[in-house]
Order: structure tokens, then C-alpha cells, then sequence
């Protein structure tokens, strides 16, 4: 298991250049299954879900090359549509290749999708979708879906008989699609299905989030006709994506964190290619207490003293505050001035980070979807990284904890992040890694 040790009380200072979106990628690799001609994507994040991603689409039959951070892939030869289970355990964005490769050749199996143990995260909108569209998706329920709490080790706990999805999609065709939670997956899913498809497909209550925007753009770029009417997405089918050449934006989440971490460590960071899609984080930065310029694609960041805690913070579906920067968020607030409240509206198992942060001397009180978080002075220690998100939020706690803290399990952080540790570092942390 890989570790990561850090030194706190050393406030960050420096520029940063943000790595490509974790959550754009997946669906736009996705839906490099669709049409004709090479799709290359630059700015592509070196993380292990894009790798897991890529080793999906060579068992399909993709032709895929990769340097640094371009990917290349050649879906032409395409013809196999079964998704092994010990390939789609892995990642969650698995589910996305129910509607690409729908869109591409008709077919599709593949088990129940993996990822973070944040929550259940059914699947059940993207099934009552795709059956909208026409497809014929049968269920295989050989076991359950659930997660393990005494193995937090794993951030996939799934039972040895994962229940099978078969899916036809001869007779699929558009329809007029209301979603009854804004999910990303689900309105991805449909859009992929859709893109190729005749007639026009149109979802009301569509996710807002940028990178539903970013998919629509890609495949535009490849000859697609798909308009976003605020939370409404029309798609004209019958078109057939070409080629195209294509640069990933930055990836918010990312950002968000290395915002959160001068938060933190009451420093000062420069961001280089601000994503510009981070308006509630923003004004909750300032809310605590820091100072924000941003000049075109660049913002500065500092927090000159420590953070104070906002009394009450939820989060919410885009332009909401992200769940993903939740566990983040806690970190902070675990050691800034007062106390605040945390609701999670999103998943269920977002304060898994909690009982690590508690380990660090932190003060939280969890009710239901609700924490309390009573700022306090942390100490270091020996703590594991639940998941992604997670993962990272410890290293903001032990930036700002006494002593050298030592944080295991950081190759599930890996899945989402490029580097951490080359991140902090170039921003004068002192931060390294063991095996």
C-alpha cells in the first residue's frame, strides 16, 4: 500500500497548472466509441481511472495510444460488447459504455458498475432512460450491490455474484425523456445513447454540471447537433461523429482542492488555468476569510490567517457546492476557527472521511446527513485513506496538523489526482512517499 507522509504547519505558497478533468475524460472517452475517424484528446489526465478506462476500451476492440498526456483512439474496429466484471468493478464510469456502446453496435453486457464506497449509487435512472430510448435491458440479480463498512481498505465492495445487465438496442429510437433527479450519469448515458439515434431526444431536468457541457461540445465538434436550454438538453439524432482533436479543460475538483488546501495551511496559491466553474466555492473561501483575485484564466488565493467556519454549509447538484469537495471542506473546517454544519444531500457515506479526521484530534459530531464540525488544533498520525476524495482530504489535515503525518492507501487517490504529492510539494510542502 502506497503512503504518503507530510509535515504541517508549513503554509503553501506558489503557481499551479491544473491537470486535466477526471470527470470530462470519462465520458468523452466513453464516447470515443461513437462514429468514424481517430479522436485524439489532449490534456488527458494521467490517473488510474483514465488507465482503467482505456484497458475497457482495448478489450472492445479499440486501437489506443498514449503519450504523456495525449490519448489517441481508433474505435473503427470495434465489435465485441461484453465488459468483463473484474473490468467494470474497478471504475464507476463503466456504466457510461451501457449507452456508447448502444449508440455503437446495438449491444451490451456488463455487470453492475464499481467506484468509491461513497454510497449505493443505483443505476436505476439510467435503465429507465435507456428503455425510454427503446432499448430491451434485461437484469441479472445473481447478488447484491452493497458495500462493506469493515473493509475500509477497499473502495469497491461487491459481492462474488455481481447481477449482469444484458441490453438490445435494434428497436431504440429519440423520446422525450424527464429524469427525476438531475443525475450526471444518467444524462451522459442518455446523450450517448441518443447522439446517433433518429429522431430528436429531449431530457428536461438535465445535470448542469460543465462536464455534461464539455461531452456536448466534444461530440459537436464531431457533426453532433445537441443545444442546452438551461437544465433542458435537446438531441437531434441520425448524425454520424467524425474525427476530431480535442483539449480536456481543468479539472474543478482538483482545483477546488488545491484551494482548499491554502485554506488550510493559510497560504497563498496561484492558479494558472482556473476552471472558472467554482462560483460556490468561491464564495465560501471568502465567507471564511480569504482573499481572491482573478485576472482572465488566472486566480490568486490566499487565506492570511486561519479560516473561519461558515455556520452552515450543504451540498447540492451543480452550481451547488460539490460533493466532491466535501471531505475537503471537513479537513478545513476540522481545524479553523468555530464550528459549522456540513449537509450532504448527495451520498449517503460522504463523511466516511470523519472517523480518520477524528484520529487526527478533530471534533465531529455526525447526525444523520448532517456534521458538526468544531474547529480545534490537530495532531499528527497514522491514518487511511477511505476513498478518493477522502484520500485527499487527510493530506489537508496534515498540512495544518503538528508533526509529520502519515497517510495509507493513497493509490485509490491516484484514481482521481495525477500526482498529490508533486503538487504540494510544488507548492513548498513537505511531502513524501513510502511503500
Amino acid at each position: 500500500m502506497k503512503s504518503l507522509k507530510i509535515k504541517g504547519g508549513i503554509p503553501l505558497k506558489g503557481e499551479i497548472c491544473i491537470q486535466g478533468s477526471k470527470n470530462g475524460v470519462l465520458p468523452i472517452l466513453a464516447a470515443s466509441l461513437l462514429g468514424e475517424g481517430p479522436v485524439v484528446l489532449e490534456n488527458c489526465p494521467v490517473i488510474g481511472d483514465v488507465k482503467d478506462t482505456l484497458q475497457i476500451m482495448k478489450k472492445l476492440g479499440c486501437t489506443v495510444w498514449r503519450e504523456g498526456d495525449v490519448v489517441s483512439v481508433d474505435a473503427s474496429s470495434v465489435r465485441e460488447f461484453v465488459i468483463e466484471k473484474e473490468e467494470a468493478v474497478r471504475i464507476r464510469s463503466s456504466v457510461l459504455f451501457l449507452g456508447a456502446l448502444l449508440g455503437k453496435i446495438k449491444k451490451a453486457v456488463l455487470p453492475q458498475p464499481g467506484g468509491c464506497a461513497i454510497g449505493m449509487r443505483p443505476i436505476d435512472l439510467h435503465l429507465e432512460s435507456l428503455r425510454q430510448l427503446g432499448a430491451v435491458i434485461e437484469e441479472e440479480n445473481e447478488g447484491s450491490w452493497k458495500e462493506n463498512p469493515n473493509q475500509d481498505q477497499r473502495e469497491t465492495q461487491v459481492s462474488a455474484q455481481t447481477g449482469m445487465l444484458t441490453a438490445d438496442g435494434t428497436h431504440m429510437h429519440g423520446a422525450h425523456i424527464r429524469l427525476r433527479f438531475p443525475s450526471v450519469g444518467a444524462t451522459e448515458n442518455i446523450i450517448l445513447a441518443a447522439v446517433m439515434l433518429p429522431g430528436e431526444t429531449i431530457v428536461e431536468q438535465a445535470a448542469r454540471e460543465p462536464e455534461i457541457d464539455q461531452l456536448c461540445e466534444f461530440l459537436n465538434l464531431r457533426g453532433a447537433k445537441i443545444k442546452r436550454e438551461k437544465d433542458l438538453i435537446r438531441i437531434k439524432g441520425g448524425t454520424v461523429p467524425g474525427p476530431v482533436r480535442y483539449r480536456m479543460k481543468a479539472d474543478r475538483i482538483v482545483t477546488g482542492t488545491y484551494l482548499l488546501a491554502a485554506a488550510a495551511s493559510r497560504g497563498t496559491v496561484m492558479i494558472r488555468n482556473f476552471p472558472q466553474e467554482l462560483d460556490a466555492l468561491l464564495y465560501l473561501l471568502e465567507k471564511m476569510g480569504g482573499d481572491i483575485y482573478q485576472e482572465e484564466q488566472k486566480l490568486l488565493f490566499s487565506m492570511p490567517h486561519r479560516a473561519h467556519a461558515p455556520a452552515f454549509v450543504e451540498t447540492a447538484p451543480y452550481p451547488g457546492f460539490p460533493t466532491d469537495l466535501q471531505s475537503p471542506l471537513m479537513a478545513v473546517l476540522a481545524g479553523a476557527d468555530g464550528a459549522g454544519v456540513i449537509k450532504e444531500n448527495v451520498f449517503e457515506n460522504r463523511f466516511r472521511t470523519a472517523g480518520q479526521l477524528v484520529r487526527m484530534g478533530a471534533q465531529i459530531e455526525i447526525d444523520g446527513s448532517c456534521a458538526r464540525v468544531t474547529g480545534c488544533k490537530l495532531c499528527s498520525n497514522t491514518v487511511k485513506a477511505p476513498d478518493l476524495r477522502g484520500g485527499a482530504a487527510l493530506a489537508l489535515a496534515a498540512l495544518q496538523a503538528d508533526g509529520v503525518s502519515t497517510i495509507t492507501g493513497m493509490e485509490y487517490v491516484e484514481r482521481g489526482y495525477e500526482d498529490l504529492a508533486r503538487d504540494l510539494r510544488m507548492l513548498g510542502a513537505q511531502v513524501w512517499e513510502e511503500r
